[in-house]
């Protein structure tokens, strides 16, 4: 919290839901549950892959359920592999960015929050990616474009800028 002030206040709810008697890190906790997100930069850190999510219909971060790992680097890891089929990766150890966002109804699955703990993860290798079945499409974009495009999702748009300012040693 230290590297970005003005966002403690997103902070606490998170903490919270650690002290939840029922187990937040399994995705049937409706009320809400802890998800590993990941800002998946290429070698240069230049570009980030994002998919066209199935079921959102939208370009966001690769990520997805906890699934009762409380290890949420490692869930974030394992979820850019099999989204993306690239295998030359590394976790960063600290959260990048945190985001809360609803997850509407969707068939027999009620609407909940998802508590999305994001970390950077970098290509090493081969940056040549394989849709899977959880995306429309995936797509290598430019930080800087994703930054400048209103289009952009507005989580995105934030983790463009903490990326460019940290690059840049703002």
């Amino acid at each position: 919290m230290r590297r970005w002030p003005d966002e403690a206040e997103r902070v606490q709810p998170f903490l919270d839901l650690l002290d939840d008697a029922e187990d937040p890190f399994r995705r049937e906790r409706l009320a809400g549950h802890y998800t590993g997100g990941c800002w998946l930069v290429d070698r240069a850190g230049e570009r980030v892959l994002l998919t066209h999510h199935r079921k959102l219909e939208r370009w966001l971060q690769l990520g997805g359920h906890a699934d009762g790992d409380r290890d949420l680097a490692a869930v974030t890891l394992r979820e850019a592999e099999e989204e993306s089929g690239l295998t030359d990766l590394t976790v960063e150890a600290h959260p990048f960015d945190l985001d809360r966002h609803w997850i509407p109804e969707r068939r027999e699955v009620p609407g909940h929050w998802h508590y999305d703990v994001r970390y950077v993860v970098r290509a090493n290798g081969s940056e040549e990616y394989v849709v899977s079945e959880e995306s429309l499409d995936l797509a290598w974009r430019r930080i800087d474009e994703l930054l400048a495009d209103p289009g952009s999702d507005e989580s995105m748009r934030r983790m463009a800028r903490k990326w460019l300012a940290r690059e840049r040693g703002v």
